[in-house]
């Protein structure tokens, strides 16, 4: 059993991990940089340590200071959460070189499946159909994937061979423009990951992104959890994810076939711990698989509201040597969930970030509603990290009624002082193709001026609403002066008055 862990983490998920440590009886070690020395994460941990300055470079990228601090404060294990360090295969390797175990697979699967392009031979050799697109494993040259592109034929992706998220990922219609998006991509995939190694992929009109949840212990066993429906993102960022996917829901032998694949993918690298196998499913319902993500991802919420099962709890638990608590056949999806992420940003202007202090929070309950936050009132948004500020959760008997839940949950939410994307998730859930389950993978792109119009007049029946208030407070008011004597008249001298004013 695990006496502490260290967090190697920030903002909503690093408080989801220690809220799983303090279930479990295990003492939580946060970790900060300047920006978040009042974060939520930092005051909800046993023990907190300061980290560096607020660029992640400088702080949450650097494993040095963080296996520094795992020694200084006795931490037995790491947990990476998702992003900064979570699929670097050398991180894991210092881990495992200090003593210290890394909640999360070994370093050798990281390696075959964490870096994209090694993933996809790894599991095309396993007879797993992949998408087109650069083959072959180590790093290109701008020049190489330059000559390549037109073998693989536009319009294509450039991608982080490194990371997830949309981090690193180029749309590309062309070879003119090609040049300055693969320095973009480099750069940004520098930053984001600390690796600026790119490939790239054949792009899928009309494709679905829909992802399998894998659980493997460290005695062979593995599971999967069901899917997730990831299709509605922007800027290939994931905004709304659910369980079970509305196609798979219509198509259960595709379901089956889909969840082998992806238990045989993760068997073919010997994976251990939480993991997804994520697939495009074309329009003719043929499936290629896009990348594993070795590590907890964002949207994993929706499959233990589905599941009942704490993904976080069940990682501890097989990085301590446990084996898994079920098979395939006790796996039951109960229900539909879905979740939203909740994002510091304006979408009514092309989702530019946005930054500033949280002046009021008002958060929903109810049954079936969740909120996964790592915001306060009075907390500062900064513009050193990903707009991600919360998620919410919303898990409903039927589709609909999670939906539904959803929209009520949503209007409850109210944050004061920074700009957030609910206005746009309130409109998506009224678009009838949204409410139907005809998305794609391009939905919002081909539904936002749509989404954004909505947006735009609910923030102008807001701004109408306040500006009211605001004149009717501001306006002065009167009040008709009574007076009292210090005796009252009783109610026998009044009826007495009124029967001699009659006569």
């Amino acid at each position: 059993m695990f006496k502490k862990i260290l967090i190697a983490n920030r903002g909503e998920i690093a408080v989801r991990i220690a809220r799983a440590c303090r279930e479990l009886g295990i003492q939580s070690v946060a970790v900060y940089s300047d920006a978040d020395r009042q974060a939520l994460h930092v005051r909800y941990a046993d023990e907190a340590y300061y980290l560096g300055p607020s660029p992640a470079r400088e702080s949450y990228l650097c494993a040095d200071k963080i296996l520094a601090i795992a020694r200084k404060c006795g931490a037995d294990a790491i947990h990476p959460g998702y992003g900064f360090l979570a699929e670097r295969a050398d991180f894991a390797q210092a881990c495992q070189d200090a003593g210290i175990v890394f909640i999360g697979p070994k370093p050798s699967a990281i390696a075959a499946m964490g870096d994209k392009a090694v993933a996809r031979a790894t599991v095309a050799a396993a007879g797993v159909p992949v998408v087109p697109g650069t083959e072959g494993e180590g790093n290109l040259s701008d020049e190489e994937l330059l000559a390549i592109a037109p073998q693989i034929g536009f319009p294509l992706l450039i991608k982080a061979t490194a990371g997830g998220g949309g981090k690193g990922m180029r749309e590309v219609h062309s070879l003119e423009e090609m040049p300055d998006l693969l320095k973009s991509a480099r750069r940004e995939a520098e930053a984001a990951f600390g690796d600026g190694n790119i490939y790239l992929e054949k792009l899928i009109p009309g494709a679905r992104h829909i992802e399998f949840q894998i659980l493997a212990d460290q005695f062979g066993n593995i599971v999967h959890l069901g899917e997730r429906e990831c299709s509605i993102q922007r800027r290939h960022q994931k905004l709304v994810e659910e369980s079970p996917s509305p196609l798979l829901a219509e198509n259960p032998d595709l379901r089956a076939q889909m969840g082998k694949v992806a238990v045989r993918a993760a068997q073919a690298v010997g994976y251990v711990n939480a993991g997804t196998i994520e697939f495009l499913v074309d329009q003719n319902r043929n499936f290629y698989f896009l990348e594993m993500n070795t590590r907890l991802q964002v949207e994993h919420p929706v499959t233990e509201m589905v599941t009942g099962i704490d993904l976080v709890k069940e990682q501890i638990l097989i990085a301590m040597g446990r084996p898994l608590r079920f098979s395939q056949e006790d796996i039951q999806i109960h229900g539909a969930a879905i979740e939203c992420r909740i994002n510091a940003e304006d979408p009514a202007h092309n989702f530019i970030p946005m930054i500033g202090q949280i002046r009021h929070l008002f958060t929903p309950a109810g049954p079936g509603v969740r909120l996964d936050s790592g915001i306060y009132a009075g907390y500062e948004i900064t513009p050193y990290y990903d707009p991600l500020i919360a998620k919410l959760i919303t898990w409903g008997e039927s589709r609909v009624e999670a939906i539904q839940r959803m929209r009520r949950a949503l209007e409850e939410l109210r944050i004061v002082g920074v700009q957030t994307n609910i206005p746009f998730h309130l409109a998506l859930l009224n678009n009838p193709r949204f409410i139907a389950g005809q998305c794609d993978t391009s939905f919002v792109d081909n539904h936002l001026v749509t989404l954004q119009n909505n947006d735009e007049k609910t923030a102008a029946l807001l701004a109408a609403i306040t500006a009211a208030l605001v004149t009717h407070r501001q306006r002065p008011q009167t009040v008709a002066p009574s007076y009292h004597s210090a005796r009252p008249i009783s109610a026998w001298k009044w009826v007495g008055r009124w029967e001699y004013a009659l006569r």
